[in-house]
């Protein structure tokens, strides 16, 4: 009795530190390292400090106190601070005095500071300064996202105040995110433990990716909708060598997790070997089984293996096999195989 009553509470613990496991999975892991560097800010007459930007910008500087800003080593100086990435704050501060609430002077001076309102290229550097010593952020140079002019702060907001968001289209979840009943975390919370990212992923994407949305609605899709996967797990959004922005080549990145189909074989999938995973399957979402781009695996097959045994798109017809079958009934390893090149086991 006591053997029972042991085993069901290291059962209990195991599925709880599973369903902690679970909650975990919306939160970024921990980010690359990233050497901070101190911007040059002009003249160091012309630096004022938080506390006279604090006079105007309070909820700002409380919001930007919280995050990991706040708190970087600076090579023996001080930590970042308001003027570490707007710049030398005097002008802007006087000017803003003298205006006295006249609102032409007070547009004038909002242009004596970095206010991010300048070219993708412009707000993307200002970051860059700092973030591109890391692996993950080195390629946004050459990225789809900075070629399409969408810079840091469109995804990214340093201090969470004043964000707008679309409301035009409600605020319903998903259909599959409701049903699974995703935990949503408070908006200042996600936002500090997740890139400081103006938006929870998918829907920050799916702002521009609305194609890629529609995917996510297929039947048979990747649980991203369900809040148990992120765009991000697969793609850097930053910028790669590799197709999509994939975070590794297309085969590499679904074996991260589809860890079954990992080779090496001794005999290989050829499709798989030079076209990756992608070309059999679609990633985002499919009207089909196992996210198949046909229907029916057969005419999935015979898109390749046409012609054999003298007979064109009917294999085997020649021995009288019956042909409206899957080929899958025999050819049972399709990914690979260590025993038998015609994938038969």
């Amino acid at each position: 009795m006591k053997i029972k009553i042991l085993i069901c509470v290291v059962i209990l613990l195991a599925v709880g530190a599973r369903v902690v496991q679970t909650q975990k999975l919306t939160e970024t892991s921990v980010g690359p390292s990233v050497a901070a560097k101190a911007i040059a800010n002009g003249s160091p007459e012309n630096i004022v400090g938080t506390d006279r930007c604090r006079s105007c910008h309070k909820a700002e500087l409380t919001e930007f106190s919280k995050t990991a800003h706040a708190h970087l080593d600076m090579a023996n100086k001080p930590a970042m601070t308001c003027e570490s990435c707007h710049g030398a704050g005097k002008p802007h501060a006087d000017a803003e005095e003298a205006a006295h609430g006249d609102d032409a002077k007070t547009a004038a001076a909002s242009k004596l500071i970095f206010a991010f309102r300048g070219s993708a290229r412009e707000n993307a550097d200002r970051c860059l300064t700092c973030h591109v010593s890391s692996q993950q952020q080195d390629m946004f140079g050459h990225s789809e996202h900075a070629a399409q002019g969408v810079a840091c702060n469109e995804c990214h907001a340093t201090h969470l105040v004043d964000e707008i968001k679309d409301q035009s289209k409600g605020s319903l979840k998903t259909v599959q995110a409701t049903f699974f009943q995703t935990p949503e975390l408070p908006d200042e919370t996600r936002w500090l433990h997740n890139s400081l990212l103006k938006d929870s992923q998918p829907a920050l994407c799916y702002k521009c990716h609305a194609t890629v949305k529609s995917q996510f609605a297929q039947p048979v899709h990747h649980r991203v909708p369900e809040g148990l996967m992120k765009c991000t797990d697969c793609h850097n959004t930053h910028g790669t060598m590799n197709q999509a922005n994939l975070i590794k080549t297309t085969t590499e990145t679904c074996v991260g997790c589809h860890v079954e189909k990992r080779g090496p074989f001794v005999y290989e999938h050829p499709a798989v070997k030079v076209a990756g995973c992608t070309i059999c399957h679609t990633p985002h979402g499919s009207p089909n089984r196992m996210l198949l781009v046909r229907r029916e695996g057969r005419q999935l097959c015979l898109q390749c293996h046409a012609g054999f045994h003298g007979e064109v798109a009917v294999p085997h017809g020649r021995f009288s096999f019956q042909t409206s079958g899957e080929c899958t009934r025999c050819h049972v390893t399709l990914h690979g195989s260590n025993f038998d090149q015609y994938f038969l086991r």
